[in-house]
């Protein structure tokens, strides 16, 4: 495992990161008041989420290779769902909320988040097939280590709009999960 192993985990955790930094930044605009140790919490689902799909994709592939390849075309479908429907439930809390406060994201939706942005990461097990046990293991924490940083940086970029967005916030951080699963979905299609 030399210099290039560590480079090119970490690229790949900045490409896995990418929509999941797009719905943090949803989602620190939808919650404009998030603590610090909430902003670590949410950070740290979507980058446990992002460590476990590659390890997950990994072992499926070392073993159960024919029933992931069957799985691999519904991937972005079940993406798009999931993001639709959690985008769609903040445009409607947002302009039906007017200026009243728009509670947190749920635990149950942010796990659904978590899902809905990793969920590509499985086909990474295919990319770090040739890794031994403990070599993916260690590309994963690194992708989910990239993935912590970059969320968490979208999250607080998302705070200090929301803050200024106030009422529009839900509305824009909805629009984004939307826009978010209709890009997997055209991608996973065209791809």
């Amino acid at each position: 495992m030399g210099a290039l192993f560590y480079i090119n985990s970490m690229f790949l955790g900045v490409g896995l990161a990418m929509d999941a930094f797009s719905v943090s930044l949803a989602n620190g605009l939808h919650e404009p008041r998030m603590r610090r140790r909430r902003m670590c919490a949410v950070a740290g689902v979507f980058a446990g989420f992002q460590f476990l799909m590659p390890l997950i994709g990994w072992f499926c592939v070392t073993t159960v290779t024919g029933y992931f390849k069957a799985f691999e075309p519904f991937v972005p479908w079940i993406a798009f769902g999931l993001l639709s429907v959690l985008g769609l439930k903040m445009l409607l809390e947002g302009v039906s909320g007017g200026e009243e406060e728009v509670p947190a994201v749920s635990f149950g939706a942010l796990l659904l988040q978590g899902v809905a942005t990793s969920i590509d990461a499985l086909s990474v097990g295919f990319t770090i097939a040739e890794y031994s046990l403990w070599e993916a293991v260690l590309a994963c924490l690194l992708i989910g280590a990239v993935t912590f940083v970059i969320c968490f940086a979208g999250l607080w970029i998302g705070k200090r709009f929301g803050t200024k967005l106030s009422a529009k916030a839900a509305i824009l951080g909805g629009a984004i999960l939307v826009a978010i699963g209709i890009e997997i979905l055209v991608t996973g299609l065209i791809g």
